[in-house]
């Protein structure tokens, strides 16, 4: 298990998937016992350097903020879980309204379906 483990890491490596830093890093933490990680290509691009972060726990921790809100706290809520300013989310959904039309469909849908804090 340990050397499959390694053995992935360094295919990463090979790649170019992974940097030398991130690389002895990710090495060290499996070596160590401190935790079990499990890797893949997809894996290693969406959490960038932090292995611990998962694309599944930023969507479970999602919740509509009631301090920075204008109308349901999504764009807030956004903000605080992938740490962009809320203002850059409220400017992702207005061109998603004005270039493809369905800004307004996925903000209602959030605005349901993700509770609130």
């Amino acid at each position: 298990m340990l050397s499959d483990e390694i053995k992935r890491l360094h295919e990463l490596h090979q790649a170019g998937a992974l940097s030398d830093a991130e690389f002895e890093q990710a090495k060290a933490r499996i070596l160590s016992g401190a935790s079990t990680v499990s890797l893949t290509k997809e894996s290693a691009f969406t959490s960038g350097s932090s292995f611990d972060t998962h694309r599944d726990d930023l969507l479970s921790g999602l919740r509509r903020t009631r301090l920075d809100r204008w109308l349901g706290g999504v764009c807030g809520g956004l903000a605080r879980t992938y740490g962009l300013e809320s203002w850059v989310w409220r400017l992702i959904f207005v061109l998603f309204v004005l270039t493809f039309g369905f800004g307004i469909l996925i903000y209602l849908l959030l605005w349901v379906f993700v509770p609130e804090e």
